[in-house]
């Protein structure tokens, strides 16, 4: 009996360990193809970028350039003669004035929310995410309008008001959220102690809350980086303009060319700072992900 069972559990074993393999062999297929699809359009500005103009039009698709192909000179272009890095410091001034003012006045609302006993507190909420959920280009007649007869046009604060306002929903709901997982027992401790609300908030409960903060202030920013039409219509000034207004606005030598490497340069420049911006916080913004999802 024993020995004609271990033939039977030997094969279940192979088949198993088998079935195991190919999981695994089709699982790496998968992210392999996941990797590929998602950097293939960044790969390939890249080596547009660094391509030089023959190989760009060329007849036959350079994929990969030789080193005689290879050249800079697109991105010596972009910051000598198209003046990039103004261009850069609007855009950074900008979404970094903007992320700032959503957290200071998004986290402390949040708090409210998330402690006090508002009245009408779900009318309250229920607007708040009706305004997170409603398309913000619906708005550009209503700003355009406000922004004229408010004399903001050509002024920084024509950028930093609304992306502060389109933000603000988003950070209240999030931080809301983190602010309901903590235990009331530090606040209330943080009180016998003599700890004011200004002070227990700045002290005690924004640094338990530093992941969610930085994951919406990243989120934020990203958006205030990127966004292009109300910039394209606020901002008429040259010296004013954003990288995805000026990025959009290059222009080639002559009338019908198009710039393709000045386009591709001017593309991971405007990229490479979010890129290191999440790299640099990837912790923080995993632990704001995942303890935003769970119930402490």
């Amino acid at each position: 009996m024993t020995t004609a069972q271990e033939p039977s559990t030997q094969q279940a074993t192979k088949a198993r360990d088998s079935g195991i393999a190919w999981m695994k062999i089709l699982q790496w297929i998968a992210i392999i193809f996941v990797v590929l699809f998602s950097l293939g359009p960044v790969l390939w500005e890249l080596l547009t970028s660094i391509k030089t103009t023959a190989a760009i039009t060329a007849d036959s698709v350079v994929y990969f350039p030789s080193f005689d192909q290879l050249t800079w000179d697109h991105y010596v272009d972009l910051f000598r003669r198209n003046r990039f890095y103004i261009y850069i410091f609007n855009s950074a001034l900008v979404a970094i004035v903007s992320t700032v003012l959503c957290l200071a006045i998004g986290s402390p609302a949040a708090y409210a929310l998330a402690r006090l006993k508002l009245p009408g507190e779900r009318i309250i909420l229920g607007t708040v995410l009706i305004i997170t959920l409603f398309p913000y280009i619906l708005l550009f007649l209503g700003l355009l309008e406000v922004i004229r007869l408010a004399g903001l046009a050509n002024n920084y604060l024509a950028l930093i008001i609304p992306y502060t306002a389109i933000n603000l929903p988003l950070t209240i709901l999030v931080m809301r959220s983190f602010f309901q997982q903590l235990p009331r027992d530090l606040e209330d401790s943080a009180k016998v102690d003599g700890y004011n609300t200004v002070q227990m908030l700045w002290q005690i409960v924004l640094p338990m809350t530093l992941p969610a903060l930085v994951t919406t202030g990243i989120l934020a920013f990203i958006f205030a980086w990127n966004e292009y039409i109300f910039a394209l219509t606020f901002i008429t000034r040259e010296s004013m303009k954003t990288i995805p207004v000026a990025a959009a606005q290059l222009g080639g030598t002559s009338l019908f060319e198009v710039p393709y490497g000045p386009l591709a340069a001017a593309t991971i420049v405007g990229t490479l700072p979010l890129i290191v911006l999440v790299l640099f916080f990837q912790r923080k913004i995993v632990q704001g992900l995942t303890a935003g999802s769970v119930k402490g």
